[in-house]
């Protein structure tokens, strides 16, 4: 195993507060919620820092209490937030969780308007990705504002200006944006990605009927990798498929399975694992977070991932 060092990361998205409900069930019956933090973007950040890797995050909140708590937690977490704007104009979004006893559930946003409609791309600094060897994009970011595709782009076109390999999970929420128009921006961001992380459901969504053959052909995509939950996950390159079975857990709570997946995936990527490595690395992060209630609370250290999928003894006591 290579020795990785200083490697940063960036990645533009929303941040919010989630409000966790007190039991499972429809949230007409939850009579409570903890607050805690979370997105999608911000989630893979504090992911790939826990792997100790170096996260830059790219972003605007509102200048709120809320907006302070988020700032303060991305800071406490060692994120890079240098690039997070914050505006007086647009209170900072929030959203509810429903959980299911079976550790799916249901996310219930306030996001419109975002704080993310004064991060246009004006405000993106040519020198954002100076120090950075991946970018990351999710569809989340792609799908709150409409200006946002362009902004999106922008950096894509800067990290490729710069060799920067590109990583994009479509993250379909479509809540905020029909599978149409998905399919339409998506379709701008895919020439320009090196890695793919999409789950099976989004992948069959997004492509009807096409096979991952035809995708990569098509679009010249170094790697796809599949997560398929309890099943594991595949990735396709050119010439390979490679496999790995999921570890076996009792879910509590799937949110934020696919951002630890993805960000383990990611810091493996860049410390030269073969992909056989990032596949296990990963699978073990998306399994870890959810055996625990929230968005980011069970996404692991790096000590606690290799004690998790067996590389170091826990000693508890």
């Amino acid at each position: 195993m290579n020795i990785l060092a200083n490697k940063r990361i960036a990645t533009i998205g929303d941040a919010m507060v989630v409000f966790n409900p007190s039991k499972t069930g429809p949230l007409r019956f939850v009579p409570s919620f903890e607050r805690a933090v979370g997105g999608a973007e911000l989630n893979f950040a504090i992911g790939v820092t826990r792997l100790d890797m170096e996260a830059k995050w790219i972003s605007c909140i509102g200048d709120d209490e809320f907006g302070k708590l988020i700032y303060n937690f991305a800071r406490g977490e060692g994120i890079d937030v240098s690039h997070v704007l914050r505006t007086p104009h647009i209170p900072t979004s929030i959203y509810f969780k429903e959980i299911r006893e079976d550790g799916a559930g249901k996310s219930f946003y306030y996001r419109n308007p975002s704080p993310l409609l004064e991060l246009t791309e004006d405000r993106i600094d040519e020198s954002v990705l100076d120090d950075v060897d991946l970018l990351h994009i999710s569809g989340v970011y792609l799908a709150v504002c409409e200006h946002n595709i362009e902004v999106a782009l922008k950096l894509i076109a800067l990290a490729q200006a710069k060799h920067i390999p590109i990583s994009f999970d479509p993250n379909l929420r479509l809540k905020l944006w029909t599978i149409e128009d998905a399919r339409a921006v998506y379709e701008k961001v895919y020439p320009s990605i090196n890695l793919l992380l999409t789950g099976q459901d989004e992948f069959e969504l997004l492509f009807e009927g096409r096979t991952v053959k035809d995708i990569q052909e098509s679009y010249k995509i170094d790697e796809i990798i599949v997560k398929k939950g309890e099943e594991g996950a595949t990735v396709y390159t050119a010439t390979q498929q490679y496999n790995r079975e999921a570890f076996s857990i009792r879910a509590i709570d799937t949110v934020g399975a696919g951002d630890a997946f993805d960000a383990a995936y990611v810091y493996s990527y860049l410390n030269g694992d073969d992909i056989v490595e990032r596949l296990r690395l990963a699978n073990g992060a998306g399994a870890l977070v959810a055996t625990i209630k929230g968005d980011n609370e069970g996404l692991p250290s790096l000590q606690e991932l290799r004690q998790f999928i067996g590389d170091e003894k826990l000693i508890e006591r």
